[in-house]
């Protein structure tokens, strides 16, 4: 199997913590030329330090404010006008706010829309045109499992996540017939600083402790555990290799088998 990614460049977005950093370190250690993306230029330039450059990588950092898009389209055109060859491209942004979605104020689906969609536009419109002269495209959405089953109390969320996913699902229409492909993966309960926010949330609201709430969501998971983000770097990292050309257009769930759609 086909795993090499040496020589080939990709860009990931929110990796100085999380399935972010996990994929970068995934895609790394398959050869690829990494390029941290994030706003916290202190944390890029020492994460950037860590990735493996056995096979001659170069590793570089964006720093970019995906609370702004400007920001993002210049940082990204900038990049370009040095380093113009990018074949990965993994978006990734945290998610907005928890709270039921009758709650929800307009402005949070505006600036949820813009932070995830939009950027993600932005960036795919500047990589893209590489990606065709290279014949070679990987474009990964880290999204939630929240597209194929909405999750209670991520109102904003759910939507946003939705709307990137039909995004995603027509690019991969369009594009191809570049050799590029374009898929999601859905993440379930993973150990990040995201889970720990939702395990503070419902804790609030059900008035149980967060390790009570925590053993409750297990339990409710095939696999009796939750998901490692090493776990679901492995499939972004999949889905990025010569392997998983044929594979686009589709929404993978790294969830230990809670998903109960097909």
């Amino acid at each position: 199997m086909n795993l090499n990614l040496t020589g080939k460049t990709a860009l990931v977005c929110g990796s100085t913590q999380g399935i972010g950093l996990a994929s970068a370190i995934e895609l790394a250690l398959l050869g690829a030329n990494v390029t941290l993306v994030a706003r916290n230029e202190e944390k890029l330039r020492e994460l950037v330090e860590l990735l493996d450059i056995s096979a001659g990588q170069l590793h570089r950092y964006i720093v970019a404010d995906f609370a702004d898009n400007q920001h993002v389209q210049k940082a990204v055109d900038n990049y370009l006008r040095l380093c113009p060859e990018v074949h990965i491209l993994v978006n990734n942004t945290g998610g907005p706010g928890s709270g039921p979605i009758i709650e929800a104020e307009t402005d949070q689906f505006l600036k949820t829309f813009q932070m995830h969609l939009i950027n993600y536009q932005i960036l795919v419109q500047a990589v893209v045109p590489s990606m065709k002269r290279e014949g070679y495209g990987r474009i990964v959405n880290i999204i939630s499992t929240s597209v194929k089953q909405p999750i209670v109390g991520l109102g904003v969320s759910n939507t946003i996540r939705g709307a990137v996913a039909s995004w995603s699902k027509t690019l991969s229409l369009e594009l191809g017939q570049y050799g590029i492909t374009c898929n999601n993966v859905l993440p379930g309960f993973t150990e990040t600083s995201r889970l720990d926010s939702v395990l503070e949330m419902r804790s609030k609201a059900s008035g149980k402790s967060v390790d009570e709430i925590a053993n409750q969501m297990k339990e409710s998971i095939p696999i009796r555990r939750f998901t490692l983000p090493e776990e679901t770097a492995a499939a972004v990292a999949f889905l990025c290799s010569p392997a998983a050309g044929s594979i686009s257009g589709v929404n993978l769930p790294v969830d230990g088998g809670k998903t109960e759609s097909m």
